[in-house]
């Protein structure tokens, strides 16, 4: 697992559900982390929702319209399963290591 989808998962822990939200060429990295989340068992899909928002462009002097996603993660049946099997692996490779 990604940092990052450990970081998402442990927020879906305490709250239930995460917003991933990108835009431009950020969008396929928070597209990926959704599928990491979903494809291990961790998250179900809520809603995505997509749209074009302008932002400045300060070197052209004008607004550009840039491509934004918004992708919302529910936690899955097995979430708490899958978490506390996680957090015991993460138990005995530190007990083994100081061994």
């Amino acid at each position: 697992m990604f940092l990052v989808d450990i970081n998402e998962a442990r927020y879906m822990q305490q709250y239930n559900e995460v917003e991933l939200s990108a835009l431009g060429m950020a969008i396929a990295t928070v597209v990926t982390i959704a599928e990491i989340l979903k494809n291990n068992g961790l998250a179900v899909e809520k809603k995505i929702m997509t749209s074009t928002v302008d932002i400045k462009d300060d070197s052209r002097g004008r607004p550009v319209q840039k491509a934004k996603i918004e992708i919302i993660l529910g936690k899955s049946e097995n979430f708490d399963d899958l978490m506390a099997a996680a957090a015991e692996e993460r138990e005995i490779s530190g007990a083994e290591e100081q061994s």
